[in-house]
């Protein structure tokens, strides 16, 4: 028994100033909090538009640093949320497309894990739609009540809370009596002032003052709190929107976000720059989990392909911006995207596909209605007509000058210097990030039955180099790509079959010579092959062949199988009406969100007038 009265003082006074040092070590992590709004693009004051309604945001970004080049990594939300929350990009994990839940490797974590493991209370409240298998243990509370005020005494946290109320969801049901003027909104170029676009712009102004509200608020609470002067404070959006051609769009419209970091005093020395001031520096969601653990002290694992911008952790500002998009709930497509501090560049994979795929969410907008009924009726300028008509391969548009992004410079021989930069610049991040987006999702499906994308893709298994190759050749619209594709109708991987099928589709009618190779495609192992293979020789005029791998395909236990020929029947017309009883069985009576079959048959059997 110890009985050294100073002993036991010494072991005292070190108990305290343990004790002091965890206090003081937890006095030191920042309070951060994330307020994200939902689908809205930079239609705020503070970015120097004069028609919306937003003080609070205003006055954050008076009192913070406002980020004049934040992107989000996809047009959409839970494809660009599983970037945010990993640190990864999407198409590198294989969380691309949208509403998939494919699973990702035990070793890539949500980052609030690695705060709640350095003593942060992590709370989100309430939206997660990570777009893969949830991880509910980053999180000490999630749900609607989630809060930072349930920490203990003097524990740092790290609190996400989501505002729905400028979601895409609010214009679908018109508004009567508008705050926002519809007959004085500012409307981009490529749309027509049609009564309902008018209307459906004002009443998104109106949404976005509402959500301003909500920041107001929640920036409220905080004071009140007694958190303000300990807390870092972000405000950004999930990526842009929210009207036809913004959303889901590889444009400004749909990448670029507002963002404004908020730094009290006593974290000032963390700042880019003084309160009311803005930085032009590049920043993705990709770096925005480095980042959050650059500020609180906590190191970045190695695996993670974002870079800290902010804390002790942060490098060199980035040249790029690289932006994905894979599916669009039933509508298959395949864009990449870069951007630097002037240009975005876009390669579409699949040119052949217009943009205005019809997607059923989408179409619930009355002024996307609108704006079709309009096209339909040729009462369209070529600007607001192009969004109704196959794609360019590429697209590029100097920023500062056409912000709308409706002139493209590819192909002006001014800019083939500057075309070339960013195509490479493409590339190479395809082959950095091993882009498993190239991979037909029918096969996704039946490589996560064994192991994750991400891991497929760096097995030895997956030819990146050949696929993206074949990618490329198949959608440069050049006559001399043919002959080089059918040659790849015999690789032994599926995807490159596909891809050089796919090629022979976009080529048209020039595709002729392809027609006997085709033909012995459409017998392929792969379904997804065949149904590509299909689709060209329906162009080719070989019609029943076509529509008879197609009705096969509608019978297959892969749900991805069946979009993709639904997909394809959905350019048919009339001629899809011989296979109507075969989609009208997959129609469910009470669709979940991810059926996306259901959605493409009710639209198919809708447009052909319900035979």
């Amino acid at each position: 028994m110890l009985r050294n009265p100073l002993f036991l003082i010494a072991v005292l006074l070190f108990a305290i100033l343990l004790g002091v040092g965890k206090v003081a070590k937890a006095q030191s992590q920042p309070n951060i909090l994330w307020i994200v709004s939902e689908d809205n693009s930079p239609l705020i004051g503070a970015y120097g538009d004069s028609f919306a309604t937003t003080p609070h945001i205003d006055k954050l970004a008076r009192e913070g640093v406002l980020y004049q080049n934040a992107f989000a990594s996809a047009p959409v939300c839970a494809p660009a949320r599983s970037t945010l929350i990993t640190g990864m990009y999407g198409n590198s994990m294989g969380t691309e497309n949208m509403r998939s839940t494919y699973p990702i490797p035990s070793f890539i974590k949500f980052f609030p894990r690695y705060l709640r493991e350095a003593g942060y209370y992590t709370s989100n409240n309430a939206k997660k739609d990570y777009n893969t298998v949830d991880q509910p243990e980053a999180w000490d509370e999630s749900g609607n009540m989630a809060t930072y005020k349930n920490r203990k005494s003097g524990q740092p946290f790290f609190a996400v809370f989501n505002l729905e109320v400028s979601h895409e969801s609010s214009l679908h049901q018109p508004i009567d009596r508008l705050k926002h003027d519809p007959e004085k909104v500012p409307i981009p170029p490529y749309h027509p002032r049609t009564p309902e676009l008018k209307h459906d712009w004002a009443q998104y102004y109106d949404k976005v003052e509402a959500m301003d509200a909500q920041v107001g608020k929640l920036l409220q609470e905080l004071e009140e709190a007694g958190l303000a002067e300990s807390t870092i404070v972000f405000y950004y959006s999930d990526h842009g929107g929210v009207l036809g051609r913004s959303k889901r769009f590889m444009y400004e419209s749909g990448l670029y976000i507002p963002l404004i970091i908020r730094f009290p005093k006593q974290y000032e020395d963390l700042a880019p720059g003084k309160p009311n001031s803005r930085t032009d520096r590049i920043v993705t969601f990709v770096d925005f989990a480095p980042t959050v653990l650059s500020l609180a002290g906590v190191p970045a694992p190695a695996h993670i392909q974002g870079k800290a911008f902010l804390g002790q952790q942060q490098v060199a500002p980035r040249e790029y911006a690289y932006a994905f998009r894979g599916r669009m709930d039933e509508r298959f497509d395949l864009v990449r995207s870069v951007r630097d501090k002037k240009y975005r560049y876009i390669r579409n994979y699949m040119p052949h596909k217009v943009y205005a795929q019809h997607i059923s969410y989408l179409w619930q907008a009355p002024s996307m209605r609108s704006w079709e009924t309009a096209y339909r009726a040729g009462q369209l300028n070529e600007t607001q007509s192009r969004f109704w008509e196959p794609k360019p391969t590429e697209e590029l548009y100097d920023v500062e000058a056409d912000p709308h992004n409706v002139h493209n410079l590819a192909g002006q021989p001014q800019y083939e210097e500057v075309l070339e930069r960013l195509r490479e610049a493409n590339r190479q991040w395809l082959r950095e990030s091993r882009d498993v987006g190239f991979i037909p999702e029918p096969i996704m499906i039946e490589i996560s039955k064994t192991t994750t994308l991400f891991e497929y893709a760096r097995s030895g298994k997956y030819p990146l180099e050949e696929v993206i190759e074949t990618a490329e050749l198949a959608s440069s619209r050049d006559s001399r790509s043919l002959m080089p594709l059918i040659q790849r109708f015999n690789n032994k991987e599926p995807a490159v079959r596909y891809w050089a099928a796919t090629g022979c589709t976009v080529l048209g009618k020039e595709a002729a010579p392809a027609k006997q190779a085709l033909r012995k495609l459409t017998m392929d192992p792969e379904a997804s092959v065949r149904i590509a293979a299909a689709e060209a020789l329906y162009q080719l005029g070989e019609k029943e062949r076509a529509i008879n791998v197609l009705k096969d395909a509608l019978k297959s236990d892969n749900v991805m199988v069946r979009v993709q020929a639904l997909n394809v029947l959905e350019n048919m017309n009339e001629d899809a009406t011989e296979v109507l009883a075969a989609v009208r069985e997959l129609i469910q009576k009470n669709p979940q969100d991810k059926d996306y079959d259901s959605r493409a048959a009710e639209w198919l059997i809708s447009k052909l007038g319900n035979r």
